[in-house]
């Protein structure tokens, strides 16, 4: 009977490890998605540090050095709440809006490294990195997801 309390004390030990390092590792690892919008209103106190953002590509302006490789180019808000995505009418419609709307929230985006192939007019992209004291966003790493692949075909 002893030896199955020690054995049962044991395994209580290590799955009480085993949640822990779960939920420290997760709490560290998550990604706090900032709007253009919220990071603008930061202001200094963003400059240095390390962030992610999404907002909606402007294909106008993608210029891309494949000398240094170096791609820059311009993102306009988007909405950072799914429900309010959904509510305006999927992501391919919250983008386009957000791209023709002259007045929406705009960053300018450097990364050093060569052009994505998503990377196009109206694609979302979703950017870690940091801002720069001269206001542009320094990219370490761009996901982009273009809306009109996922888009459901009319029958």
């Amino acid at each position: 009977m002893k030896g199955q309390m020690k054995f049962i004390g044991a395994g209580f030990l290590i799955l009480a490890a085993v949640a822990y390092l779960i939920v420290s590792s997760t709490g560290s690892t998550a990604h706090f998605f900032l709007t253009i919008e919220e990071l603008l209103a930061m202001g200094d106190e963003v400059v240095g540090r390390n962030v992610t953002v999404s907002g909606a590509v402007l294909g106008h302006t993608i210029v891309y050095d494949p000398s240094k490789p170096r791609v820059t180019f311009s993102v306009a808000q988007v909405p950072g709440d799914p429900q309010e995505v959904k509510r305006a009418g999927g992501l391919a419609v919250v983008l386009r809006n957000a791209v023709n709307d002259p007045n929406a929230p705009r960053l300018d985006v450097v990364y050093d490294d060569v052009k994505p192939d998503l990377l196009q007019h109206e694609s979302q992209a979703i950017m870690r990195g940091q801002i720069g004291a001269d206001g542009l966003f320094y990219a370490e790493e761009v996901l982009l997801k273009c809306p009109t692949r996922y888009e459901e075909e009319n029958w």
